[in-house]
């Protein structure tokens, strides 16, 4: 099979490339990262979130390459709970605005150090995170001082496939993503 290249492999440092080869663990805020960080109600008050389709794709690519995905949110939503058991992720921490706390104690009983830990967020308090992981990835829409600590900053906003494209840059650096593209690009090849 012929290697698969992403478009945006050629913007990747050869330093993030380094950085994202050795991650075991990548953890995730949720809104602005995984959902486009607007609140929507329904008129009777219901809370609405949207999540993009090609990053719950990558979410799984990860997964199934061995990497552990975690979710870490300030909020509480059943819609976040539902959404992350669609996607069979258990590392779900919900209601936590103390980020970098929440992923130490994740991390607390794996064999894991911050050097193998990716954490995407937006926001301050995805900052300490951030700057605790191996690994910092934001996006555009996210809060100037985040953009300016991150490693990295994604070319599509949150909610729009940022997450997807964090997750092809780690398995692109891993040499795992055309192993993981394999059954869906086989027969087109």
């Amino acid at each position: 099979m012929p290697e698969l290249t992403p478009p945006l492999s050629q913007h990747w440092s050869d330093e993030l490339r380094t950085k994202a080869a050795t991650i075991k663990l990548v953890a995730f805020d949720v809104d602005g990262i995984m959902s486009d960080g607007k609140l929507y109600f329904s008129a009777s008050g219901d809370e609405l979130k949207t999540f993009n389709i090609l990053d719950g794709l990558g979410l799984k690519q990860l997964m199934n390459a061995g990497i552990t995905v975690a979710v870490i949110t300030g909020r509480r939503s059943p819609l976040t709970e539902k959404r992350m058991n669609d996607l069979g992720i258990s590392h779900l921490m919900q209601g936590r605005e103390d980020k970098k706390i929440a992923l130490q104690e994740l991390v607390a009983n794996m064999d894991i150090t911050p050097e193998q830990i990716a954490y995407m967020g937006d926001d301050l308090p995805d900052l300490p995170a951030l700057q605790f992981a191996g690994l910092g990835i934001t996006v555009p829409n996210g809060y100037w001082l985040v953009r300016q600590h991150a490693d990295y900053c994604t070319t599509v906003a949150g909610g729009s496939g940022a997450v997807r494209e964090a997750c092809d840059l780690i398995l692109w650096s891993q040499d795992r993503l055309t192993t993981t593209l394999a059954p869906y690009v086989s027969e087109a090849l």
